[in-house]
């Protein structure tokens, strides 16, 4: 069993930075791939970004390329999601998930691990 727990959301102005945390419990954390998601209100919940175990290979939504980095601790068991240049379509609560392999996974179903999402407010 996997427990995940994100921190770091809160409120910004638009074009500013937010950096999100996501603490994972069990000591496999270094063999499972890593990944966020996000909802926007009064809409599904949509990929943002992944970082395989191993490799280390990200790979990132076209709506956040550029602008957001998604790295890793092993160490501290703990993945981030360095968001810059924020919009306000990038409002929206930000799920960490996370499933065993070394692939990268872009669909929700694939990941069997989730946290329970930390609010992102971005105004214009």
């Amino acid at each position: 069993q996997v427990q995940l727990v994100e921190s770091g959301g809160g409120l910004v102005q638009a074009g500013g930075s937010l950096r999100l945390s996501c603490a994972a419990s069990g000591r496999t954390f270094s063999s499972y791939t890593m990944a966020w998601f996000r909802r926007a209100p009064g809409k599904e919940r949509e990929f943002v970004a992944t970082i395989t175990s191993g490799s280390y290979m990200t790979f990132y939504a076209d709506s956040v390329k550029g602008r957001f980095t998604i790295s890793r601790d092993n160490a501290k068991n703990t993945v981030y999601l360095q968001m810059n240049s924020l919009k306000p379509e990038d409002t929206a609560v930000y799920y960490c998930a996370t499933r065993s392999g070394s692939s990268y996974y872009v669909v929700e179903n694939d990941y069997n691990y989730w946290g329970q999402g930390a609010q992102v407010t971005v105004s214009s």
